[in-house]
This record gives C-alpha cells, structure tokens and sequence, in this order.
C-alpha cells in the first residue's frame, strides 16, 4: 500500500462521460483520489454526496477530486446523474489503480474485488501528502481532516 512521502502511482482510466483521465496531468494541482467499494450502496451514496456537498471548499482549496471504483462507465454516469455528484467518477475495472494503490479488497462475490474505502491527497509534485483507508467497507472518512489538510 502507498504511504504519505510516496510518489503517488500514474494510472488512466476513463471517466463516466467516456473521457480518459490520466492522473499525472493532474501534476501542479493538488488532487482528492476517493477509492469506494461499490456505486448505490449506502455508505458509498452518502461519501459521494458528502464530499459532492463539499466541492465550494474542495475547489477554494484548488483540489481536484476524483472517485475511483471497479464499476463500469455506465454505473458510475447512473450513480453521478442519482446523486447529482459533481466531478468525476472513474471506472477501474481492471482494477489498475486500485491494486497500484494497495487496496484491493474481497468484496460481497466469490473471487469478485472491490476498492477499499480509502483517501489519498497528492500534492503539486505528485507525493501522496494524505492517506487514510478505512478498516472495513463501512466506515467513512474523516470529511473535515481531508479538508483541513487541503487548507493548511
């Protein structure tokens, strides 16, 4: 698993408007990788919705945020549209970044894996600044410590 001071992996995958996004183009912002487990389950609803409720912030503090999980495109444009969610969810179905990331998880299925829930900030140069994964699918991050460690 990547720790805080680790160059934070590369990874392209595509976005539920079909766009490619490749992380490393992101270099000179700061970005907000939130790992979920699954689209329309509850907690994942109410993570995404939360940190959507939070984007006057998030983009105060020039961050860019993306959702990640092993869902298709088109899950993840039906979870976004739902839930009025305002910035990318990408779709890692090979599950590139999230084994990249070290949070591959078993998940509900027999040999099916998911992302763990988890956070990671990168800074300007591309070093992962904060790193937060949660110790089951069901807990949700600390909203407010992304946020203030975005505004320090």
């Amino acid at each position: 698993m990547v720790s805080v001071g680790d160059m934070a992996p590369d990874f392209e995958l595509m976005a539920f408007d079909k766009n490619m996004v490749r992380l490393s183009d992101s270099i000179g912002n700061r970005v907000v990788l939130l790992f979920y487990p699954a689209a329309f389950s509850g907690v994942c609803t109410k993570e995404m919705c939360t940190v959507s409720d939070s984007m006057n912030r998030l983009e105060a503090a020039e961050a860019e945020v993306f959702g990640i999980s092993v869902d298709g495109i088109f899950a993840n444009a039906a979870f976004a549209d739902a839930n009025e969610i305002n910035f990318p969810l990408l779709s890692d179905t090979n599950r590139q970044a999230t084994r990249a990331y070290g949070v591959e998880i078993p998940f509900v299925m027999p040999e099916y894996t998911a992302s763990q829930r988890s956070v990671f900030v990168i800074d300007e140069v591309g070093k992962i600044s904060y790193a937060w994964v949660a110790e089951n699918p069901g807990i949700e991050p600390d909203y407010e410590a992304i946020l203030e460690h975005l505004e320090s």
